[in-house]
């Protein structure tokens, strides 16, 4: 019996492992085995059409793919990894951090989504003065700002001190993203970690590949009503160490962090420590 698929790519899920029935028996073909023969969407298909294998039935699959590029393991994704004359390292690796402000470049629904078109940071808040943190990418929509040392950012209600003149995502809105081309170096679980702000408490997610691995996440407000001077409520830093554990795959992938619920928050880094 021989069963010829075609697939299309376009809209795959997240698997682990297909268990695919051969003339000489049933063989395991693992996410690693499958990495390296084909790309991660080819894997996910076969997933999709694992319901029409039978176990017991003898069978030679061949795969047709569509839609599938397997010299590039991003496939159609046109953002590319940020640079520019003071960051040159590219593309970010993982186990690592994460800096929130150095998403791809690409534009709006590629490598970010914001609800305006005003960066309301750079060039506002900040003021256009031709400095590096005053002005870094103040042509693109993403609200950017950075840490200050003027009793905002430095401040006593802060229940982690964060490094200052560190750049930093602000003006969140729910529904907003950002997305970053990673290079997961060792595979893994890993424990999430996050260093933000939040007026009150929200949500975030994560993707990898456009797939949701994390569900909404719960984020914690920061707001301490004993600090007097309003608009420090959204200046008062703090570290969650683990806000989610995700299993992630070794090479080239992209990692999008979405503002699910409420928004008022700032985000400096996310932080990925291998567990296994």
């Amino acid at each position: 019996m021989i069963i010829t698929v075609t697939l299309s790519l376009s809209n795959v899920d997240r698997v682990t492992d297909f268990p695919v029935c051969l003339h000489t028996g049933t063989l395991r073909l693992t996410y690693r085995l499958l990495r390296d023969l084909f790309t991660q969407k080819v894997y996910q298909a076969m997933k999709r059409i694992s319901s029409v294998v039978k176990m017991g039935i003898p069978l030679l699959l061949f795969i047709i793919c569509n839609s599938c590029n397997t010299g590039n393991p991003l496939g159609d994704y046109k953002g590319i990894p940020f640079t520019d004359e003071a960051y040159k390292t590219g593309v970010q690796s993982i186990p690592g951090k994460i800096q929130c402000e150095y998403y791809d470049l690409g534009g709006e629904g590629i490598t970010f989504h914001d609800s305006d078109s005003i960066n309301s940071g750079s060039g506002n808040y900040n003021p256009a003065d031709g400095s590096y943190l005053h002005e870094f990418r103040i042509n693109e929509s993403v609200d950017i700002s950075y840490t200050k040392s003027n009793g905002i950012d430095e401040n006593p209600y802060n229940l982690v001190h964060p490094e200052m003149d560190q750049l930093y995502i602000g003006w969140i809105n729910p529904g907003e993203w950002t997305k970053y081309t990673i290079d997961v170096k060792t595979p893994g679980l890993y424990q999430v970690g996050i260093m933000y702000t939040a007026h009150d408490n929200g949500q975030i997610s994560l993707s990898i590949n456009d797939i949701d691995i994390t569900g909404p996440l719960d984020i914690l407000s920061t707001y301490v009503a004993d600090d007097t001077l309003s608009m420090r409520q959204w200046h008062h830093w703090n570290y969650l160490d683990n806000i989610v554990q995700v299993e992630l795959q070794k090479g080239l992938q992209t990692l999008t962090l979405h503002t699910v619920a409420v928004g008022q928050m700032n985000y400096d880094y996310l932080n990925f420590s291998i567990i296994e």
